[in-house]
């Protein structure tokens, strides 16, 4: 997936400086840095949602967020045929099973704990027919078994569709845990572009080498700013 020249300003603010990006197709792509420095900008340049300057190659996008945004008057299953073609509402059971939600189909959302509430928002992310996955921290409120879970469950979702994957975090080591690779972005600017070395999934418990190497560009990172 190519990028070229894409830019976001809010009259003279930079949002986004000029990008030229490469994404590689089947691949996850982490984007790392302080708050205010284009992480969400990025995103919704990729997804179509604002007007920028530049070209990005146009792909059908599945958006997952920090909070699941579900339909709170419909049933799991019915927020997952909301987003279906009635041809595809076969796959919602397996999904469901998939995400360790079998049983649960005829719930509704204030009947689920948080944890259930993000594992139907991760199945309908999904399921949604999409060739590019876009996820803006959706385990950045977690606590940490629950992440772990989560991300594992990401992982082996990933593993089976293949799609092309850019997520926004924080966290330095779930960046390593889940992505092929990192760019760190600064005042709206891309500062860095690293290699996270190995198959997924990761092991939690183990720091990934890249780790240091994120840390320390993010550490060094010009701070202040009014990118979004």
């Amino acid at each position: 997936m190519k990028i070229r020249g894409a830019a976001k300003y809010y009259g003279e603010v930079c949002a986004l400086a000029p990008l030229d990006l490469d994404l590689e197709e089947g691949k996850i792509t982490a984007v790392l840095g302080e708050s205010g420095a284009g992480k969400t900008t990025l995103l919704n340049v990729l997804a179509g949602l604002v007007p920028h300057e530049g070209e990005v190659e146009r792909r059908a996008v599945s958006y997952l967020f920090q909070s699941p945004k579900l339909l709170p008057h419909l049933t799991v299953e019915d927020n997952l045929r909301f987003v279906l073609n009635k041809s595809d509402y076969g796959k919602i059971a397996q999904t469901l099973c998939d995400v360790g939600l079998g049983g649960k189909e005829k719930s509704l959302p204030n009947a689920l704990s948080g944890g259930e509430r993000q594992r139907v928002a991760i199945a309908r992310a999904f399921l949604y027919p999409h060739e590019l996955l876009l996820m803006d921290e959706p385990f950045s409120s977690l606590d940490l078994s629950l992440k772990k879970t989560l991300v594992e469950l990401v992982v082996s979702l990933w593993k089976k569709s293949g799609q092309t994957v850019v997520f926004v975090t924080h966290d330095v080591h779930e960046a390593t845990l889940l992505s092929h690779r990192a760019l760190v972005l600064s005042k709206g600017a891309l500062i860095g572009d690293y290699p996270v070395e190995g198959e997924l999934p990761r092991d939690f418990f183990t720091r990934h080498p890249a780790e240091e190497t994120l840390v320390r560009a993010l550490m060094h990172a010009p701070k202040g700013g009014d990118a979004v």
